[in-house]
């Protein structure tokens, strides 16, 4: 199974004035680094633009049930189909597993969703959010893996792209691969290289390049409700043989110190999974290190967060 550049462009035309443009930001005084602030996008996060997207195609082919839409999640991709059902006037139900964040969950119930807590791991919903496909109707959306998902996540790169148009490579986090194989694919179009960063406790894709096919991996990191994919997509696993990819790991240490450094220096709340990718760029020793005058920019996909553990993070307290 293999993305197209054509499937993103015909994702761009359907989403295109439904979703917020993204917004760029300099974050270095020599214009090298740059921050997709994508965390200001509907529902919070990119997922916005997949959920859109699958939901807007089925319409057009006339396979969208009345009886609505289902999908497991860890949080932001239930929220974002939660979103485009209440757009096709259709019901969704969304099951997640009972770890996700209250955050979450609240906002979830605000989008006039059904939400069903079921285990403990998004495998354990998603199995759940299957067996009610099977036995309602209900069209069955993925966190992820689905090509209609991942183009549409994709139309963030072409957004990126008309704003920094001599970009040389793009930063994105890795769950179970749909932002990425989306972004991947269009950055290839345009000769930008992807950088795929994961906790390194939570590593789907890094463990599918080094076996050569999908396997399923331990998931114990400070941003698993975002990233804690066990197994990553077949697409996101073709995108990272095919195209121009660096697949790099960090510390959870590194993603907490990332997050807190965005909000004590710019005042931006992003959840961990948001602060991965900014991380692979940090510190003495980056996992990624661009070469000498290489344009880059780091997508801050989501701020689906509780941000009272960020209250004093630079030293002061709140007033």
């Amino acid at each position: 199974m293999e993305l197209t550049h054509s499937d993103v462009k015909a994702a761009a035309e359907r989403v295109r004035g439904l979703v917020r443009p993204v917004a760029v930001a300099q974050a270095d005084h020599t214009g090298e680094l740059w921050l997709a602030l994508e965390f200001l996008q509907h529902t919070g996060s990119f997922k916005a633009r997949g959920a859109l997207n699958f939901l807007l195609a089925h319409r057009e082919n006339g396979t969208l049930p009345q009886v609505g839409v289902t999908i497991a999640s860890g949080g932001n991709a239930g929220l974002a189909c939660a979103w485009a059902a209440r757009s096709q006037g259709i019901p969704a139900t969304v099951f997640l597993p009972s770890t996700a964040p209250r955050v979450k969950v609240d906002r979830l119930a605000s989008y006039g969703a059904d939400v069903r807590l079921v285990g403990t791991q998004y495998a354990h919903a998603l199995a759940a959010s299957i067996e009610f496909a099977d036995a309602t109707g209900a069209l069955l959306s993925h966190a992820y893996d689905h090509p209609l998902i991942a183009a549409g996540a994709g139309t963030l790169m072409t957004e990126i792209r008309e704003r920094i148009p001599d970009l040389g490579a793009v930063v994105v986090a890795v769950g179970g691969g749909g932002l990425f194989s989306g972004v991947a694919t269009a950055a290839a179009h345009y000769g930008v290289r992807t950088v795929a960063v994961e906790p390194a406790r939570c590593r789907a894709l890094h463990a599918a390049i080094a076996a050569g096919q999908v396997v399923d991996v331990e998931v114990d990191s400070i941003a698993a409700d975002s990233l804690g994919a066990r197994r990553a997509s077949e697409l996101a696993l073709t995108a990272a043989r095919h195209y121009d990819v660096a697949s790099v790991l960090v510390e959870d240490a590194a993603i907490v110190a990332a997050r807190r450094g965005l909000w004590a220096e710019r005042r931006i709340a992003v959840e961990h999974g948001a602060a991965t990718a900014l991380a692979a760029v940090l510190g003495d020793e980056p996992a990624f290190r661009p070469r000498p005058g290489q344009r880059v920019c780091v997508v801050l996909c989501g701020a689906n967060t509780d941000p009272a553990d960020l209250a004093g993070s630079d030293g002061r307290h709140a007033d």
